[in-house]
């Protein structure tokens, strides 16, 4: 993760599957939601983990569409939303976001 340290000074994480298959590390830049956004990002059952570094351009939509669905999100992460669409949607997630 050090080795990360110039993508951002404003967040760290490490995430570490309990086996030791996987680890996942993290430093951002706080863009959008700067007090929840924290990374690596576990769903509720802690059964999928995420780290990204971009922007969802159309996060708002798809998170009120979530919403709809009955979907409820801790954050204003657009991070969060692709966790939620990840576990709506499987791998076609992907078709929900910009190109």
């Amino acid at each position: 993760n050090d080795v990360l340290s110039h993508r951002g000074p404003d967040a760290e994480g490490i995430f570490l599957e309990k086996d030791g298959m996987v680890g996942l590390a993290h430093r951002r830049l706080s863009i959008i939601d700067l007090s929840t956004g924290h990374q690596p990002m576990l769903n509720e059952r802690a059964d999928v983990a995420i780290v990204f570094n971009g922007e969802i351009f159309n996060y708002l939509e798809l998170k009120a569409d979530l919403e709809k669905k009955g979907r409820q999100f801790k954050t204003t992460s657009d991070t969060e939303v692709i966790i939620q669409l990840y576990e709506e949607l499987g791998l076609d997630f992907v078709q929900q976001l910009p190109s």
